[in-house]
């Protein structure tokens, strides 16, 4: 039981990078597809984080891209690779703005994630 917390907890402080690896040895190794790992990974974290201080701060945050800015390709090229989407699926996203790009993340990875965006020079907002 308590290597099973110990693995827990190690997935709710996973970086945003990390998460991203998780996700590929996942789908290249197992065959199990990025987005259901990022469920996965999301409730995992929701689950271990049940103390009474996470009930009472947000723990979850939707990563919501609002422009794409002046690059729009870089910005369609990071939402596939946080998503783990088609080129396609991404552009999608990004065209439609504003648009949910990460929902229910953990309060860390989605600040990772908008810091990323607006490096490649989005305009995000968590909410």
């Amino acid at each position: 039981m308590a290597d099973l917390k110990d693995f827990a907890e190690q997935l709710v402080n996973l970086t945003v990078k990390e998460v991203n690896e998780l996700a590929d040895i996942l789908k290249d190794e197992y065959g199990i597809e990025p987005a259901a790992a990022a469920v996965a990974v999301a409730g995992g974290g929701a689950a271990a984080g049940g103390d009474a201080e996470a009930a009472e701060e947000k723990s979850e945050f939707d990563v919501i891209l609002t422009a794409a800015g002046g690059s729009k390709l870089a910005v369609v090229k990071l939402v596939k690779e946080l998503t783990g989407l088609g080129l396609k699926d991404a552009k999608d996203i990004v065209d439609s703005a504003p648009k949910a790009v990460k929902e229910g993340v953990a309060k860390d990875e989605a600040e990772g994630i908008k810091k990323s965006l607006e490096e490649a020079g989005a305009e995000v907002e968590l909410k």
